[in-house]
């Protein structure tokens, strides 16, 4: 089987400055700031739920197995797809609402430096996304997460 190249979606041609994956879906910022989606719906390739916030202010992107977390210029956090790997930022989001200048993720969980050094991580809680058992190790002095 000979695999046939796919057009390029227009979004696609021009102004890409990052690209991150989940296990199935793709996402892109844009010179814009924008982010583009793409790819299965159930890994973050679907972000129609948080299209309205995609639109401007993007400049870092990070994916997990199944949800992308990004961060806006106001350091601000977005997360979309799969709940329970990272999509679901909810029970941080007061956390994340500014000061974040970096956000990583593992297959199950995320994490993010703010820019007062300490650690903020959601997700799956034995994978990363409960990090309470070193919680004071982690609200100052953090200069890179991985």
């Amino acid at each position: 089987m000979v695999a046939v190249p796919q057009r390029l979606p227009p979004l696609l041609t021009e102004g890409v400055v990052q690209v991150c994956e989940t296990a199935f879906s793709f996402a892109a910022i844009k010179a814009n700031g924008s982010a583009v989606t793409w790819g299965h719906a159930d890994y973050g390739g679907n972000s129609l739920t948080t299209a309205p916030l995609l639109t401007e202010g993007m400049v870092q992107v990070c994916g997990t197995a199944k949800a992308f977390e990004a961060i806006k210029a106001n350091g601000s956090v977005v997360t979309w797809g799969h709940a329970d790997y990272g999509g679901d930022s909810a029970a941080v989001a007061p956390l994340l609402t500014e000061g974040v200048v970096k956000v990583c993720g593992t297959a199950f969980a995320c994490a993010a430096i703010k820019a007062n050094g300490s650690i903020v991580t959601w997700g799956y809680a034995d994978d990363g996304g409960d990090s309470s058992a070193v919680a004071p190790l982690l609200t100052e002095g953090v200069v890179q997460v991985c």
